[in-house]
C-alpha cells in the first residue's frame, strides 16, 4: 500500500496573489451571492412570521379606531343619501326606530355627537347649566323650601322642635321641530359628506332656538328662561343707559351679593355690546381692568377672576334692560334631554322641485331651580 503525504502550508505561507487563490476566492463569493438570493424569500416569510408571532404574544389590548366607519353610521348614510327602500335587510336592523310614530330613525351615535357639539357652540346656557337626560316627559326635582332652625340651649332647658319643609320643582320637556331640503343631486354625488351638511343646518337652527329658549323663554311651547324666570334678584344701576355712575363698583357689589359658595363658582353672561363696555372698565383703587384676559389660549376670560361666557340673546344696555347675569348657573339652572335627534326621510312632498326633505325633532326642556344662586344687573327706567 502506497501513502502520499500533503503537505499543509499556513496562512502566513498563501501567496494572496496566486492565480489559483483567486480563482477560488471569486468562486467563492459567487457562491455565497448566489446562496443569499436563493434563500432571501426565505428569510423574509421568517421575519413575517416572528413579526405575527410579536403580535400574537401582546397582550389583548383592544383600541377603538376612529377612523372606521361603524355599520350603524353606514346604514344611516344610505337612508339619506338613498331611502329605506334601497337598504339590505341587515342595514335596516342597525337603524334604531324611533320610539313614537313619526316613522323616523334616530340619527346613530356618531352623528348625534356631531350635532350636538354645535348646539353647545350656539347654545350658551348648556355650557354652563347641568345638563341630564330623562325618559318622561317631565322631571319633578324635590327642593327644600324651608331650613331647619336649631338653637343653643342651657344644660337643662328645653329643646323645640324644628324640621325642614320641601316642595317640587317641575321640568317640562318641550319639542323642537325642523325640516332640511337636500337636492337630490347632491344626494347622488358621492364625494359630498351629506351628513355633514345636514348636521349642519340642523346645529345652526336647534342651536338658534336653544339659545333664545334656555335665555330668554317665556314658557309657552318653551322652556322658561334663566333671564326670565321670577325670583333672581338684580343690582340696580340707577341709571338708564349706562352701567351707573361707577360702572366698575356695580359689577363689585353684585358680585359680593351672592354668597360665597354661589360667588365662588359663578360665571358671567352678557352680549358682545356689554363686554366691549365691561372690558373698559377699570378698578378705581389700583387702575387695573376688571376684565382679564385667558391665562392660556383657550381658556375663557375673566372677571373679578370669574369666568364670562358671551351669550348674544341678553340684553344691550338701556332702559329696563338687565344686560348682565352673575352666578352659579349649573346649581341655578337644569337641562334635561328627552330626545337628542330624530330624522324623517321624506322623498315625495317635494319630489317635483327635485329636493328631498329631512324632518328633524328634538326634545329637552329647562327650567330654573335655585334662584338664590344668581344675581342680576339691571339698568333704571329713566
Amino acid at each position: 500500500m502506497t501513502f502520499h503525504f500533503l503537505e499543509t502550508k499556513s496562512a502566513a505561507d498563501v501567496d494572496e496573489g496566486d492565480p489559483s487563490i483567486v480563482e477560488v476566492k471569486s468562486a467563492l463569493t459567487a457562491l455565497t451571492e448566489d446562496v443569499k438570493k436563493a434563500t432571501a424569500p426565505v428569510a423574509d416569510i421568517t421575519k413575517r412570521l416572528d413579526e405575527i408571532e410579536t403580535k400574537i404574544n401582546r397582550p389583548a389590548i383592544h383600541t377603538e379606531k376612529k377612523d372606521e366607519i361603524s355599520d350603524e353610521r353606514k346604514a344611516f348614510t344610505g337612508y339619506l343619501r338613498r331611502g329605506k327602500e334601497t337598504l339590505q335587510p341587515d342595514e335596516i336592523k342597525t337603524l334604531r326606530v324611533a320610539d313614537d310614530t313619526s316613522g323616523g330613525y334616530l340619527a346613530p351615535a356618531e352623528f348625534s355627537a356631531e350635532v350636538v357639539k354645535g348646539i353647545v357652540e350656539m347654545s350658551p346656557i348648556r355650557q354652563a347649566a347641568r345638563v341630564g337626560s330623562t325618559s318622561s316627559g317631565e322631571v319633578l326635582l324635590p327642593k327644600r323650601t324651608g331650613r331647619p332652625t336649631g338653637s343653643w340651649v342651657g344644660e337643662t332647658e328645653t329643646r323645640t322642635g324644628t324640621e325642614s319643609s320641601y316642595g317640587q320643582i317641575e321640568v317640562p320637556i318641550h319639542e323642537m321641530a325642523c325640516y332640511v331640503d337636500v337636492s337630490q343631486r347632491l344626494l347622488e354625488d358621492a364625494a359630498v359628506n351629506v351628513e355633514s351638511e345636514v348636521a349642519s343646518d340642523l346645529s345652526e337652527e336647534f342651536g338658534r332656538l336653544e339659545g333664545s329658549g334656555f335665555s330668554q323663554g317665556d314658557g309657552v311651547k318653551k322652556p322658561v328662561g334663566i333671564m326670565t324666570a321670577a325670583g333672581v334678584a338684580y343690582t340696580a344701576t340707577g341709571n338708564a343707559s349706562t352701567l351707573g355712575s361707577a360702572p366698575a363698583d356695580t359689577l363689585i357689589d353684585a358680585f359680593y351679593s351672592l354668597p360665597a359658595y354661589y360667588r365662588n363658582r359663578g360665571v358671567w353672561l352678557m352680549n358682545s355690546k356689554t363686554i366691549a363696555a365691561v372690558r373698559k372698565l377699570k378698578d378705581g383703587s389700583t387702575g387695573a381692568y376688571l376684565w382679564q384676559p385667558g391665562l392660556a389660549q383657550g381658556d375663557p376670560a375673566t372677571i373679578l377672576g370669574r369666568p364670562l361666557i358671551e351669550d348674544p340673546t341678553m340684553d344691550d344696555i338701556g332702559s329696563a334692560a338687565e344686560p348682565i347675569l352673575f352666578g352659579s348657573v349649573s346649581d341655578a339652572y337644569r337641562i334635561y334631554d328627552r330626545l337628542n335627534l330624530s330624522i324623517m326621510r321624506d322623498p315625495y312632498s317635494q319630489a317635483t322641485s327635485g329636493v328631498v326633505r329631512f324632518h328633524a325633532r328634538r326634545r329637552t326642556g329647562g327650567a330654573l331651580v335655585l334662584a338664590e344662586a344668581l344675581r342680576k344687573i339691571k339698568c333704571a327706567t329713566s
